[in-house]
């Protein structure tokens, strides 16, 4: 009898999960490019779909404008630092704007479509909309810090992932709790919860 009671939630449960999905357009929605932010700041979201996403921390796939390659460029000699030199120095890594692409673009490549597209970019003085990839869902309160990490000598592989085997940049590392804690534990950082958490 408690069998049967148990397969029913599970078949309950199960189906309540994949009519969610459904309803907020994970299942159908999940190859559309995520829209650029609003100008103005607001807590609601434009969707049913997009608030439940916030709420279970599920991220779309990010769709870039321009399909920058790592690959290409680490090969080239570029540094993580190059593009992202705000790490070394702050919270966050920082996302290049294109005036930081045009210091090389503005001479090298210029005959190819994508170069093309970027200057057309800095000619409309229209920065480029890149889409985040990594980063914690909200609910999650955590504040990481990416200055600590560069100056502790953290290779940027640990949490993004071999960048030089790939194109555009995608999620290769699942940066849960237990990853950042294991982390901590062998580099022998601290671990208390005011360390990372708000």
């Amino acid at each position: 009898m408690r069998s049967r009671t148990s397969t029913a939630v599970i078949i309950a449960t199960v189906t309540a999960s994949m009519s969610l999905s459904v309803a907020c357009g994970w299942l159908s929605e999940s190859s559309k490019p995520v829209k650029p932010a609003a100008t103005d700041y607001s807590p609601a979201h434009a969707t049913f779909g997009d608030a439940a996403r916030d709420f279970f921390g599920v991220r779309r796939t990010a769709v870039q404008p321009i399909e920058f390659s790592h690959k290409l460029h680490l090969s080239k000699g570029a540094t993580c630092a190059t593009c992202h030199e705000a790490a070394a120095k702050g919270p966050q890594a920082g996302i290049p704007g294109v005036k930081t692409c045009m210091i090389c673009h503005e001479s090298i490549a210029t005959d190819r479509p994508v170069i093309q597209k970027l200057a057309d970019y800095d000619k409309r003085k229209v920065d480029i909309q890149w889409q985040r990839v990594y980063g914690f869902p909200s609910m999650s309160h955590v504040r990481f810090q990416h200055a600590p990490h560069v100056r502790s000598g953290v290779d940027c592989a640990t949490c993004h992932g071999n960048l030089a085997e790939q194109t555009v940049a995608e999620p290769r590392v699942d940066l849960t709790m237990a990853f950042c804690t294991s982390c901590h534990t062998a580099k022998k950082a601290s671990n208390d919860c005011m360390t990372c958490h708000y």
